[in-house]
């Protein structure tokens, strides 16, 4: 019986060091240095999660340690490069992954939008998804009001939306939905409310317009088989679960795509010297 390859640690600590540019990288320090920084790893989080082994843009610049507290802290110029960015094309921005404030390289934004219930009428997609159950009322209130009137600002878009009275995680449940569905997405920043600050949001088909086409060549299978391939160059090393848990993609699909990609010689199978169950790692961590 073959035994199987051992994760070598110390290997994956250092590809991890490279891939979430840790010492003795030097941390990013300007907006065309965090562009380069996630076109080069496909997607990354804007603030690292917990619970979750990912690049973040904030690990990247402020180091390896919790978000700050406190709003003068250096690590948050992060936040006014992504403001600066969010009409400038030069990424996809959104809460994708979980949920959760995402950084997707333009090349590789067409393997997402091919995964989503998304099917190149934005006028009808929506609506397919509302009745099949898929879309709550909330979240169908304010697509046909970005819809209907435009870009706007998070205060203009609950008010016109007529959930003024919804509570708040309503509002921002629907906002989230829309989000990673990729139906939309923030495109600006507004100074509106009592912070003078306020996201505007827009349909994605109309911020990017060739988003839909470039997708529908991709197939379900090819943007999965991507999209795990990318993951595990970021992370080396990783078991099912966590591919479920960043994806929300059922048992049955990870193992699909995983079986796949180890056919092809892309990850091994593999033991974590201080863990146990099975692990899939790329072949520089073993």
């Amino acid at each position: 019986m073959r035994l199987m390859p051992k994760i070598n640690l110390k290997k994956l600590q250092s590809h991890r060091k490279r891939t979430f540019n840790l010492p003795p990288a030097k941390r990013l320090s300007s907006p065309s240095q965090a562009l380069t920084f996630v076109n080069a790893r496909g997607f990354v989080y804007f603030w690292p999660i917990k619970g979750i082994d990912l690049p973040s843009l904030w690990t990247a610049v402020a180091g390896e340690r919790p978000v700050a507290d406190k709003h003068d802290d250096p690590g948050h110029i992060t936040w006014s490069w992504k403001d600066d960015s969010l009409d400038k094309k030069i990424w996809y921005y959104g809460k994708i992954l979980r949920g959760k404030a995402t950084m997707i390289s333009l090349d590789v934004a067409p393997y997402f939008y091919a995964l989503s219930e998304n099917y190149g009428s934005p006028e009808e997609d929506y609506l397919i998804a509302y009745h099949e159950g898929r879309l709550n009322q909330s979240s169908k209130q304010v697509y046909e009001t970005l819809l209907d009137n435009g870009a706007l600002n998070t205060l203009d878009l609950r008010k016109k939306a007529k959930l003024s009275n919804a509570k708040d995680s309503e509002f921002n449940k629907a906002l989230e939905q829309l989000q990673r569905d990729f139906k939309i997405l923030p495109v600006g920043v507004a100074q509106a409310g009592a912070w003078k600050y306020s996201h505007i949001y827009e349909i994605v088909t109309r911020h990017y317009p060739e988003l839909s086409e470039q997708a529908r060549a991709i197939t379900e299978s090819q943007a999965r088989a991507k999209l795990m391939e990318l993951f595990f160059s970021l992370v080396g090393t990783a078991q099912l679960k966590d591919v479920m848990k960043l994806f929300g993609w059922t048992n049955d699909i990870v193992k699909r795509v995983a079986e796949r990609l180890v056919e092809q010689r892309y990850l091994i199978k593999a033991e974590h010297p201080n863990q146990t169950g099975e692990w899939l790692a790329i072949k520089e961590t073993v």
